[in-house]
């Protein structure tokens, strides 16, 4: 069976980080599903990379896996892309997939870079046993009720923005304690940064800095 949706990974911040198999994908596919087709022509034309783009994102995915399916019927061999990363992690981009595997057609991942991924292999703090909780809710209660759910034998791992990184910060500690944890910020990118330490600490580093960037939060198991 031809494959008919390539989910590819493509750079978080490094547009270097692309894998020369991506590359190729993304050069020999029909069209590419993007989450933000401008911000996706930076890096295609780093590359030189001549693609129909089509958007793909939380607003128009109703709209749009119909016309994928239908391009897909007519033979045509389809990317999904996100703006940095791997697709289908906190994006909707597992419903494109699921949609297309229900309906027959072949998928398959061409794997890369994950924030994720790439800030835990540098944390230093356990990689045994994890579990990622994307963005928390907004709310501190809720916040709380879920990471007490999860705060088992695992390291915990978010993803924070920062006009929230302060106040989940606090709410971790009264929820879990003065847990360690380790701060990513602008991964792969020229002001990349990890700030470590148990977290009264961590919070004192962060309200001492202009908070800016892009967040993956580790927080260690509780042991």
């Amino acid at each position: 069976m031809n494959t008919s949706l390539y989910v590819v990974s493509t750079p978080i911040g490094n547009l270097k980080d692309i894998t020369y198999r991506a590359v190729e994908i993304l050069n020999n596919v029909d069209i590419i599903f993007a989450e933000n087709p401008r911000h996706s022509n930076i890096l295609l034309s780093a590359y030189n990379i001549k693609k129909e783009l089509i958007a793909y994102n939380d607003y128009n995915y109703q709209r749009k896996i119909p016309l994928a399916l239908d391009l897909a019927k007519k033979g045509k061999k389809i990317a999904l892309i996100t703006d940095a990363g791997t697709p289908t992690i906190q994006d909707p981009g597992y419903r494109i997939v699921k949609t297309f595997i229900e309906s027959g057609f072949k998928v398959e991942p061409i794997p890369g870079p994950s924030a994720i991924i790439c800030a835990l292999q540098a944390s230093g703090i356990s990689t045994d046993k994890f579990i990622f909780l994307g963005f928390l809710p907004k709310s501190g209660s809720k916040q709380s009720k879920l990471l007490l759910k999860y705060d088992r034998d695992a390291t915990i791992i978010i993803y924070e923005s920062p006009n929230r990184l302060k106040e989940t910060l606090k709410n971790i500690q009264q929820t879990l304690g003065n847990r360690y944890v380790v701060i990513a910020r602008e991964l792969t990118k020229v002001y990349e940064e990890f700030i470590r330490g148990y977290i009264e600490d961590v919070i004192k580093i962060i309200e001492e800095k202009k908070i800016i960037g892009e967040f993956v939060v580790l927080i260690e198991k509780n042991v």
